[in-house]
């Protein structure tokens, strides 16, 4: 049975959906205001594998990522940048698109865009209102009443008591409490808004996700989830929204995907350590990036580093090699049930990608040993290999154009390679072993590595010199 850790009871627990077969999922997605960055990648990886191993395992699942495509930041950006609000979120969302493709992440079923849910928010405000939740300030903004929500702090652990002597001495005038959090903010003179019952405004952060997860799953979701900053206040506010308008749970199971850091310290701009997704591809196989994420569990904190990375492409050229030369049965038979049997039982307890893997590890093992004897199952063990990974988007790519790539301007071709590795063949066969290390030295100074097995040498580049 699928166990999945729960952040609301801080325990792993049985999956039991509202609907017998079926799971609605909204996971928080970027605001676009720069390009995603790797802690990004991470969250949608993470989510990308739950989604591909539920829909293999026969469920049928509704996945919806949201995007905010309006916010303080994206306008200030906008202005610095002297374009549009619109255009910059163009620009941001096609190149968030990009990264996920390069990442082999897929689209998600639905991707509701803040201003396309306008009416939906500020319908949602409405009914907060008209129950007591929510007030309009004097000056057109609308804030919820937190400490009118029995409950809450119970996502994060936050207790009202200790929210309310922490708050900010300089009391906002406006808010009937410290604690109370914007729902509307009124527009400024020049900025982007919309009509509504309180003045021209925009909505505020949290209640984007609450409207639009109602709109496009119901009112209380199989699973929410998101990245490791967001169980307070973001979601925690999404909580007392939802259920203060709705009337019910929110959402039964909520997940967490963990931090990202650098070299074992935390990724931010100010320390200089913080890397775009499309950087970090410039000098690493996408999927090398993607195996990277994957090697950690979900929940636990992952650290990036050029070991890390280089620890990844040694991992996933083990894969390669094992497949190279290969042909791979499309439907393997033969293959031990166990490897399938023990891949699930990781992937069900709470999505345990390091387990899995591990399973993946011994099933390249067989595969190695079917080589050397030429077994028949070779090619069943290798569609085995390949089924499973897909399961995880691993192993996208044939052996070859993983491990060689693309000839690119400026880079020895792939032909002249091969020529090298012959010429050091005939060095070594003529016991010239002086001559074949010069050679292999040539191509390690531009950037190609050799490997010596039983079934001779193999090669490809390393993008990370």
């Amino acid at each position: 049975m699928l166990q999945i850790y729960n952040t609301l009871t801080r325990s792993k627990i049985p999956f039991e959906p509202l609907q017998a077969g079926k799971i609605g999922m909204y996971v928080c997605g970027v605001t676009v205001y720069d390009y995603c960055h790797i802690g990004h990648a991470r969250v949608m990886v993470s989510f990308d594998v739950i989604t591909r191993y539920l829909r293999w395992s026969g469920w049928e699942v509704n996945y919806v990522r949201n995007i905010t495509d309006v916010d303080d930041k994206i306008m200030r950006r906008a202005a610095e940048n002297g374009e549009t609000v619109e255009h910059l979120t163009q620009r941001m969302i096609a190149a968030m698109h990009e990264d996920e493709q390069a990442l082999s992440v897929l689209r998600p079923d639905h991707e509701p865009r803040v201003t396309a849910y306008m009416d939906n928010i500020i319908a949602f405000i409405t009914d907060l209102i008209d129950r007591g939740f929510a007030y309009r300030a004097d000056n057109g903004d609308v804030y919820y009443r937190v400490e009118k929500f029995d409950g809450y702090g119970k996502l994060s652990g936050q207790q009202i008591e200790e929210l309310r002597s922490g708050a900010r001495v300089e009391v906002d005038a406006l808010k009937e409490s410290p604690l109370d959090f914007v729902l509307w903010k009124a527009a400024k003179a020049g900025e982007i808004s919309w009509p509504s019952a309180w003045g021209d405004g925009r909505p505020g952060w949290h209640i984007e996700c609450s409207a639009m997860s109602r709109c496009c799953i119901g009112t209380t979701l199989d699973i929410h989830g998101g990245g490791p900053d967001l169980p307070f206040p973001h979601h925690e506010n999404e909580i007392a929204q939802s259920e203060a308008a709705n009337d019910c749970t929110y959402a039964n199971y909520w997940m967490h995907a963990g931090a990202v850091r650098v070299n074992q310290e935390k990724m931010s701009k100010s320390l200089n350590n913080f890397f775009t997704i499309r950087d970090v591809l410039k000098a690493y196989n996408p999927e090398v990036v993607r195996y990277f994420l994957t090697s950690a569990h979900y929940r636990s904190y992952i650290d990036y580093s050029e070991s890390s990375l280089t620890e990844a492409r040694s991992a996933l050229e083990r894969f390669y090699q094992a497949l190279q030369g290969v042909e791979f049965a499309v439907e393997p038979q033969g293959v031990n049930p166990a490897y399938q049997q023990r891949f699930c039982e990781a992937m069900d307890d709470d999505f345990n990608t390091p387990k899995a893997l591990a399973v993946l590890f011994e099933l390249v093992n067989e595969l190695n040993s079917a080589k050397r004897d030429n077994s028949p199952l070779l090619p069943h063990l290798a569609g085995e290999l390949k089924r499973l990974a897909g399961v995880l988007g691993l192993l996208q790519q044939s052996p070859d154009q993983f491990l060689k790539g693309e000839d690119k301007a400026g880079e020895i071709s792939a032909t002249e390679i091969e020529t090298l590795i012959d010429a050091r063949k005939q060095a070594r066969d003529n016991k010239d072993y002086a001559g074949a290390d010069r050679i292999r030295q040539q191509l390690l100074d531009q950037g190609v590595v050799l490997k010596d097995s039983r079934e001779g040498t193999s090669w490809y580049r390393d993008t990370t010199s």
